[in-house]
């Protein structure tokens, strides 16, 4: 049985640019996984595997790997930084126990670092935090500490300082054991030499360390006492509070270094096994039933209790679908037999990986506390519960976003209709934030996703992993019709044509619901007018009239229909006559319910250096959007913005053409707000010509 004390399973996450990759590099070369260090810049790191990560110099899945460090085993997710891929955060999260927050020492406390940030908080994720990028020009790591604190509301444990800053960065000091690290300049991370603290910075590092002293012995009462007694505390006990307070999300042990440099990883390496939780200190996952409500009871983080596990992402390879898999609770074997709740089905295990980055290693089983990836699973996709067929229960499902931004495609070549089928499947299964439909009146395939960038790697893929070319449609914006006003109203259907008819009657209101609830249905029949089982049949009818509005042919969503009277007759009613008049009746009286278009707004978070700062803002006033809030930084000005989606197209190449390249931007969906009347003109008209051409 594995000893799951010596296990970390850590995510490594932060905004795009901030050197995630690149550190998780050197951790692998560190760990002695890798003899040649790949760089990202030069399209070669081990864990940016697609040739779409490699051009681009961005992460876009996931990447799992696996390696030591003093004896404790690493199961390290290395996930992506930009906007369009949070989705692979998110669900990296998901299973994972402790995380690493890398931050640039130049550019901060970047929007997508928040928004993963967010995520993890909402994810219970102990972390560390590492300040990378501190020989880049602009650097300070005094100010992101700040930053810690005052953009993320998070309260930083200073651990190290640096020694120097920008070209001068050689190394860093360890507050707690009062020794420098000090790196050649030969690139070597094993290039380095532990020396006393230089006499020019004595004073700062007793203060530092006295500071980082206090906030740790919060965690400990007796302590605590003995500390405010004078009492001189050891290494050891210092160490215990800070893993306690670490555990506990009191506070995030705050480190720093270059990764490109290889200056400063150890210390990295060192605090994770000190510091971040093993498999059995966080809480275990709460199993629900087929519903998704809670029961009561929890995957033990145990290898002797029946198998728990979730698949947390689908990928295909040349070498077939790799199911990734966390176990909770339980053992896995070669040849087990499996049962998947969502789908019912069970699976044979024929085949099982540990996985390097795009390399993998055979194994023969896997228990409660690993990360592996299964070979050749059927039915599987992300978010279902893998357990004992003997002992079924699922584990909390993950929750994917709606996409809000579509595009038409269709294959170049003649026959391409049923490869181009296949791929889209396979990659629907490796990304739930993308959806893919046929819209039933053009015959038209239609991507949904979660930004441009997005569907711009999905053609991408197609084409260079799948050979498949296609004719990609302008991007069309996911709008939403809703209703403004409260209608009572009633409907009749009758149908006469020898043998028995058809009769249903139904009075009913149609009112506008809070935002958010999408359909709700209610019946207040008294006295039998419309007899209990057909009132199944009304909810039917009108649930399944709201995917088309009548505006623009948008679905329509916060609306709420009440059933209060009606009629029937003892033959010719039926269910599908009250389903009829549900439908008829919807047709009939949204047009009254004074109805509207409703457009998606993003949350727009834009960083610009203060001398291009007019002209952005002037040019996000021009699209529509409402300004929140205005932040001045050392190098630049950040400015949060909600801005509808369907003025964003193409923003990136204008946002850099206005400065000068400087300039970024990271986007997420907010909410649906009504359109403007000139808008919302513009779009029904649009839509009413695509539909009389098809």
């Amino acid at each position: 049985m594995k000893d799951l004390t010596l296990y970390r399973n850590i995510g490594i996450f932060a905004h795009v640019d901030a050197g995630k990759t690149t550190t998780t590099e050197r951790i692998l070369k560190l760990t002695g996984k890798i003899h040649k260090i790949g760089e990202v810049h030069e399209g070669a790191a081990t864990m940016d595997s697609m040739a779409q990560e490699q051009e681009r110099g961005i992460t876009i899945q996931s990447a799992a790997t696996t390696c030591f460090w003093n004896n404790h085993q690493l199961n390290i997710i290395d996930t992506p930084g930009h906007v369009d891929f949070t989705i692979e955060v998110y669900r990296s999260l998901k299973v994972l126990d402790g995380g690493v927050g890398v931050f640039c020492g130049s550019g901060g406390v970047e929007p997508q670092s928040e928004t993963n940030w967010r995520y993890a908080n909402d994810s219970e994720v102990s972390r560390l935090i590492y300040i990378n990028k501190l020989d880049r020009t602009g650097a300070d790591y005094y100010r992101v500490v700040k930053q810690v604190e005052t953009v993320l509301g998070a309260k930083p444990l200073v651990m190290v300082l640096p020694i120097g800053i920008e070209e001068a960065f050689v190394g860093v000091i360890d507050l707690l054991t009062r020794k420098a690290w000090i790196w050649d300049n030969s690139g070597d991370p094993m290039g380095y030499q532990i020396t006393d603290v230089p006499e020019d910075m004595k004073e700062q590092v007793e203060l530092y360390r006295e500071q980082l002293i206090e906030l740790a012995v919060e965690q400990d009462d007796d302590l605590m006492e003995k500390y405010l007694e004078g009492e001189e505390l050891t290494i050891e006990q210092i160490k215990g509070c800070i893993r306690k307070g670490t555990r506990d999300m009191a506070f995030f042990p705050t480190y720093c270094g270059s990764s490109f440099k290889n200056k400063g990883v150890q210390l990295v390496l060192d605090a994770v096994v000190d510091y971040l939780p093993n498999p059995m200190e966080v809480k275990p996952q709460p199993e629900v039933d087929l519903e998704g409500n809670e029961t009561g009871t929890f995957a033990a983080v145990d290898a002797t209790k029946p198998l728990r596990a979730l698949a947390f992402k689908i990928m295909d390879d040349r070498y077939g679908a790799l199911t990734f898999t966390r176990i909770y609770s339980g053992t896995l074997s070669k040849g087990d037999t499996i049962l998947n709740t969502a789908t019912g089905k069970t699976e044979r295990v024929s085949r099982m990986v540990e996985m390097h980055a795009d390399t993998r290693e055979e194994i023969e089983s896997a228990q409660a506390g690993d990360i592996i990836a299964v070979v050749g699973m059927k039915n599987v996709q992300t978010g279902h519960t893998l357990c004992d067929p003997k002992n079924p229960a699922t584990l909390e499902p993950m929750v994917f976003p709606e996409p809000v931004i579509s595009i038409a495609v269709k294959p170049k070549t003649k026959g391409g209709d049923e490869k181009m089928g296949l791929a889209l499947n396979k990659m629907v299964q490796e990304d739930p934030s993308f959806r893919v439909m046929t819209d039933e009146e053009s015959g038209e395939t239609i991507l949904m996703g979660m930004g441009e960038l997005h569907l711009d790697i999905k053609v991408d893929i197609l084409k260079r992993t799948h050979g498949v070319e296609v004719e990609v449609g302008q991007p069309q914006v996911a709008y939403r019709e809703s209703i403004t006003k409260r209608i009572e109203d009633s409907y009749t259907h009758k149908k006469q044509s020898g043998g028995s008819g058809q009769y249903g009657k139904i009075e009913y209101i149609v009112e506008p619901g809070e935002p958010t609830t999408g359909f709700q249905f209610e019946s207040k029949v008294v006295g039998g007018s419309v007899p209990r089982e057909f009132w199944p049949a009304v909810e039917k009818g009108f649930e399944a009239s709201i995917d088309k509005g009548i505006l623009a042919g948008f679905p329509c969503v916060d609306l709420k229909f009440t059933l209060t009277g009606g009629g029937f007759h003892p033959v010719d009613s039926s269910a599908i006559a009250f389903e009829i008049a549900a439908r008829a009746a919807y047709r009939q009286s949204i047009p009254k319910a004074g109805p509207q278009l409703l457009e998606p707004i993003m949350n727009v978070d834009v960083f610009t250096p203060d001398d291009y700062m007019g002209d952005v803002i002037g040019d996000l006033n021009r699209r529509r959007g409402m300004m929140k809030s205005q932040e001045a930084g050392v190098i630049g000005v950040r400015i949060k913005v909600d801005v509808p989606l369907s003025e964003m197209f193409g923003y990136i190449g204008d946002l850099r053409t206005m400065t000068s390249g400087r300039g970024q931007f990271s986007m997420s969906f907010s909410h649906y707000a009504p359109c403007p009347s000139n808008v919302a003109e513009t779009v029904i008209k649009e839509a009413k010509e695509r539909q009389a051409a098809k």
